[in-house]
């Protein structure tokens, strides 16, 4: 029997995302899933999203009803189960025989047809269990909210010793659903130009220039002129705050500038600003020199501890890579991949990105460093690596640093203690309605 092109797009990316350390977010976006109607574009999400959100609870129920240990299954088998267990206890218009028969045909189709009788018994079991409680009142505890929030229970515990039980409990629920959209625009005009396509906007809740886009799915917005001409960026308003925080400067360093949000920020604010943008990978180098069009910014392929630029810079932003631990609602299958020891090797290529930042720049100017991380091993302590012991660097207290961008009109957020940690930016989903990140504002004296 033909499998539905939704669950068999669903199958393939989370096979893949289990198997090759691929990230949905970028599978959803191919030209595969472009293909199909809209209805099962957003049948495919759904399913790939929810069964990586939900992944240990879809876990436990499918442990519940098999015979064989969950480690002893075959990947594509266990990826079936888990599309059939989303569908079964969390999308209640999905008929039960079609969720049961695609996923057993799912296994066949990956030549795994010994395994087909298996999984229909583990379905069909699962199908007459009672389905998945939703979270409801418990004790917040680590162990509690792992388990109703599926989240690794060492990430949590980690959460509520640095931040407090009731963040990470606010983080952990955030994780659990689709994140809201938000733009920038570079001009309030383009409102009334989106209007005009279909498009309709409210204002953002931390940055004036943001916007959030209302009941309407995002392959709308990316059908409108402005969005194909550059004029409206989707980028997380703590993104945009990172941005922001670079400030204005004759030439800019944007050390590790792929997919390109910041940077085209940096090129807005700065127009007649030399500004060279670094990517060490060539592929996403391409892709940066398409999405930023501004003919200030000068792409280069290379890697940012050996930059090969000359001269100074009065700012310069390194936004390092990380593991994302701030961006859990929208690349979920990170807290499912990330290990404690990976930390460390994070920690160590951090450190090497910013001491090599630092020395690109002049005497009174400015660095950021910034992540989507919460983990302190990527944030403070990359920083305070980094400065311990210098004369030549000093950390900024980001409080002056948020008044000066509310004094301008450009942050909107009133409630500035609630962005610090110490002298840094933090922002945390769940309390703050953006992703989660961290930033340090760094001058050479």
């Amino acid at each position: 029997m033909p499998v539905s092109p939704a669950r068999a797009a669903a199958f393939d990316i989370l096979l893949r995302v289990e198997t090759e350390d691929a990230y949905a977010s970028e599978l959803l976006h191919s030209g595969r899933v472009d293909r199909l109607s809209p209805a099962d574009r957003g049948l495919v999400t759904e399913i790939v999203m929810g069964a990586l959100r939900w992944r240990s609870r879809l876990d436990d129920a499918i442990a519940t009803a098999s015979s064989r240990p969950l480690p002893k299954l075959d990947p594509e088998v266990l990826t079936s189960l888990r599309i059939a267990a989303y569908q079964l206890n969390f999308l209640s218009r999905i008929p039960v025989s079609a969720a049961i028969n695609d996923s057993v045909e799912l296994v066949k189709r990956a030549r795994k047809a010994s395994a087909a009788p298996f999984a229909n018994a583990v379905l069909r079991k699962m199908a007459s269990a009672p389905k998945i409680s939703p979270p409801c009142d418990f004790e917040a505890s680590a162990e509690n909210i792992s388990r109703e929030y599926a989240h690794p229970q060492w990430l949590v515990d980690r959460w509520v010793k640095q931040l407090g039980v009731e963040a990470a409990f606010a983080i952990c629920r955030q994780d659990q659903f689709e994140p809201g959209v938000s733009l920038r625009l570079e001009d309030s005009a383009m409102e009334a130009e989106l209007a005009a396509e279909g498009v309709h906007l409210s204002p953002g809740a931390m940055m004036t220039s943001a916007r959030t886009l209302l009941d309407c799915p995002v392959s709308e917005l990316t059908r409108t002129t402005a969005f194909r001409e550059g004029r409206v960026v989707i980028q997380d308003e703590g993104s945009q705050l990172v941005a922001f925080l670079v400030g204005n400067g004759t030439r800019l360093l944007d050390c590790c500038a792929a997919p390109g949000g910041k940077t085209a920020l940096l090129a807005s604010r700065n127009p007649n600003a030399e500004i060279i943008a670094a990517e060490l990978h060539s592929h996403r180098a391409d892709l940066l020199r398409k999405r930023v069009r501004a003919a200030n910014v000068k792409v280069i392929q290379a890697d940012a501890t050996q930059l090969p630029v000359e001269g100074e810079f009065d700012r310069v932003l390194a936004d390092v890579p990380c593991s994302g631990t701030g961006t859990l609602a929208r690349n979920p299958e990170i807290k499912w991949r990330l290990k404690p020891e990976h930390l460390e090797d994070l920690h160590r290529k951090q450190v090497a990105i910013l001491r090599a930042a630092l020395k690109h720049l002049s005497p009174g100017g400015r660095a950021v460093y910034s992540t989507c991380s919460l983990e302190r091993e990527e944030d403070e302590a990359v920083v305070e690596d980094v400065l311990a012991g210098s004369s030549e660097f000093s950390l900024l207290d980001i409080h002056e640093e948020l008044e000066r961008l509310r004094s301008s009109g450009e942050l909107a957020w009133e409630d500035l203690d609630s962005l610090m940690s110490g002298q840094y930016l933090r922002t945390l989903p769940g309390i703050h309605p953006c992703d989660g990140f961290f930033a340090a504002v760094i001058e050479r004296r």
